[in-house]
């Protein structure tokens, strides 16, 4: 008897040790917590607190959610299934893609994470920083000749009298947002563990120039910290037009076929019907070089007849004329343009492309210089500016 009950022990352990699973099952909140604390079980104790972090920085940086509910549902949908090497590659890659300064492999650096909250009081907490305010610290970076590529924005928490405040080993969710004229552009979140933090790295490759329409942006950072949410926001900082992201040239099909127009079946009999009058006349060619015509245009920019070279586009992105004119957000700001070199690149009947180097004076005095393939396409016989790309 003895035997047996001794044989189902044995029996019982080794069905329960079977059932541990090592991999995420986020059929449920329960489930998820569960298998969570089986996977994490089996490892070792350093182990163990990289990946809490590594679900940590999943569970803040990893899924877009409002709430520790919701930002958990969203967290189970994104690590079902997946195991512990998984999860940790899933945090490196995120963790990178937010410029952190943590990585899978890197020694415990956040503290005691738990992304099912811990009831238990702390004695001390580490994200309870007495900070007033944030102050903005903006470096431009990346300027091969051509202007800033970059700006790295670093914030700093400081007391009533706008000194750095002391802290460390803290957690403290900061978050940088972009705008321009009120428009949310782009959001970034990030870990401060202390005032040493190195901030946002903010290309402007990552900004489309359709939308920022003035050559300025306006950016707030939020750090959250036990007490409080602290923000700052600058308005009107300055980014580098030739190196925001522009759009592609619009493709155009010179193989189309257009499609003949057959006589109106329900003409009456006895109407005589030209079937010369059913078939479309060919496109008009343009006969002008696609060069001449964005020569004339800079021409036109620089001496301010700026009707004329509006009249030789048909550009979307540039919006109406009273916005291509602009002072100082347009063509209207532009006081001088100096061309080095015109050339075509390609050209079919209906679509060419040129580019173009030269320089740009402003009104404030200030100078560029420009490297800009311009799109172009016909519009009846007529070359038309169709795109506008400034490249590196």
């Amino acid at each position: 008897m003895k035997k047996v009950r001794f044989f189902l022990l044995i029996a019982g352990l080794a069905l329960l040790t079977s059932c541990k699973k090592d991999h995420v099952d986020a059929s449920s909140t329960q489930s998820l917590q569960s298998s969570i604390n089986d996977m994490t079980s089996s490892l070792n104790t350093l182990q163990q607190i990289k990946f809490n972090e590594a679900l940590y920085v999943l569970k803040t940086f990893g899924v877009e959610a409002e709430g520790d509910i919701n930002e958990l549902k969203a967290l189970g949908k994104l690590i079902d299934g997946k195991k512990v090497p998984e999860i940790l590659s899933l945090a490196d890659q995120v963790a990178q893609k937010n410029n952190m300064d943590w990585t899978s492999t890197a020694p415990p650096s956040l503290g005691e994470m738990d992304i099912f909250g811990d009831l238990n009081p702390k004695e001390v907490d580490s994200n309870d920083v007495r900070a007033s305010s944030v102050n903005l610290i903006t470096k431009y970076s990346g300027d091969t000749g051509s202007g800033p590529t970059a700006v790295q924005i670093i914030p700093k928490l400081v007391d009533a009298s706008g000194n750095p405040v002391s802290f460390s080993g803290a957690t403290l969710e900061t978050t940088l947002e972009v705008f321009n004229n009120g428009v949310k552009l782009s959001t970034a979140k990030n870990i401060m563990l202390d005032n040493n933090f190195k901030g946002f790295y903010l290309k402007f490759s990552s900004l489309s120039a359709e939308r920022v329409n003035d050559g300025k942006i306006d950016i707030t950072v939020s750090v959250k910290t036990s007490a409080k949410t602290l923000k700052m926001t600058k308005i009107g900082l300055d980014v580098n037009p030739s190196a925001l992201k522009m759009p592609a040239p619009p493709k155009v099909d010179s193989t189309a076929i257009t499609e003949p127009t057959f006589p109106d079946v329900t003409t009456p009999t006895g109407t005589p019907t030209d079937p010369s009058t059913t078939t479309p006349a060919t496109p008009k060619q343009p006969t002008a070089d696609p060069k001449s015509t964005v020569n004339k245009f800079l021409n036109n920019v620089s001496s301010q007849n700026l009707k004329a070279a509006f009249d030789a586009s048909s550009n979307p992105s540039w919006g109406s004329y009273d916005a291509f004119s602009n002072p100082t957000s347009g063509f209207g700001a532009v006081k001088n343009v100096s061309v080095k070199n015109i050339s075509t690149n390609a050209s079919t009947p209906n679509s060419a492309s040129v580019n173009a180097t030269y320089d740009v004076t402003d009104k404030s005095g200030k100078t560029t210089a420009l490297k800009v393939t311009f799109g172009l396409k016909n519009v009846n016989g007529d070359w038309k500016i169709s795109s506008y790309k400034i490249n590196p």
